[in-house]
């Protein structure tokens, strides 16, 4: 049977697509990447698109494994930053606005994912909300200090090799990737303090921690976009791999120890 993966999204006013009529703009729709679709499918798994008004235990039970995908910021308030963020702005009409309700939302998942010890998969935004979770924290605007990220363009790529990872021997990373790996880079913000039971895995030469994962677990976090590699990235194999497992019983993907 194909395991069911849950992917996360966010909800826009329909007046943010071009050409809506005006009589729909003030309607919201949920939006999701369709590229994590396309790699779980890939992988051999049913992709399932997860909307906010679920609750996360209900969901959570339903699904084999989950990714939670990239996006905008998670609000500085859920782990101490210092980011103004207007209050009168509405993410639902604003791209880089963070998100009160979707972070609720996305947090309750991971905590009920961890819980069930099912298989997790956090991308960017997901990567660092998984540390959040676990009281961690984040490195709020790395372009103002001495890290620099930026890919030189944002197609579908690979990154350059100014932007390689290195894997920490005797990870899990490592034995996906092999001792370092290029990978794009579209990002202004990192995990700094290590939540709870987490582990780096991968680091960039400046320091950025591009990986991290969860001990005795099958949680994966990544800070580059896997789902937009020009070449086939093997977390989705992975995830998909697990969560086929999962699905036959939870002792095969070992004990959650966060």
């Amino acid at each position: 049977m194909k395991p069911l993966i849950g992917i996360t999204g966010r909800r826009l006013s329909l007046g943010m697509v071009k050409g809506t009529s005006r009589r729909f703009q003030f309607e919201f729709i949920n939006s999701y990447f369709s590229a994590f679709g396309d790699k779980v499918v890939a992988a051999g798994g049913i992709p399932v698109n997860l909307p906010f008004h679920c609750d996360a235990e209900d969901v959570v039970e339903r699904l084999d494994g989950l990714i939670v995908t990239g996006g905008q910021d998670v609000h500085p308030s859920r782990w101490g930053g210092n980011a103004q963020v207007d209050p009168e702005a509405d993410p639902r009409w604003h791209h880089d606005v963070p998100d009160l309700e979707r972070d609720e939302y996305e947090a309750a998942l991971i905590v009920a994912a961890l819980q069930a010890n099912i298989p997790l998969l956090g991308v960017c935004r997901g990567h660092q909300l998984l540390n959040i979770v676990l009281g961690g924290t984040l490195v709020e605007h790395i372009e103002e200090g001495p890290i620099v990220h930026a890919s030189p363009n944002f197609a579908r790529d690979d990154g350059d090799d100014a932007h390689t990872v290195s894997f920490t021997p005797g990870s899990l990373a490592h034995t996906l990737y092999g001792p370092r790996r290029v990978v794009n880079s579209w990002h202004h913000q990192a995990v700094d303090r290590l939540g709870r039971g987490l582990a780096v895995m991968g680091t960039t030469a400046d320091g950025v921690v591009e990986a991290i994962g969860l001990a005795d677990s099958p949680v994966v976090g990544v800070q580059w976009h896997p789902e937009w590699m020009a070449s086939p990235d093997p977390v989705f194999d992975w995830l998909v791999d697990q969560s086929a497992a999962n699905a036959l019983g939870p002792a095969m993907t070992g004990g959650a120890t966060w």
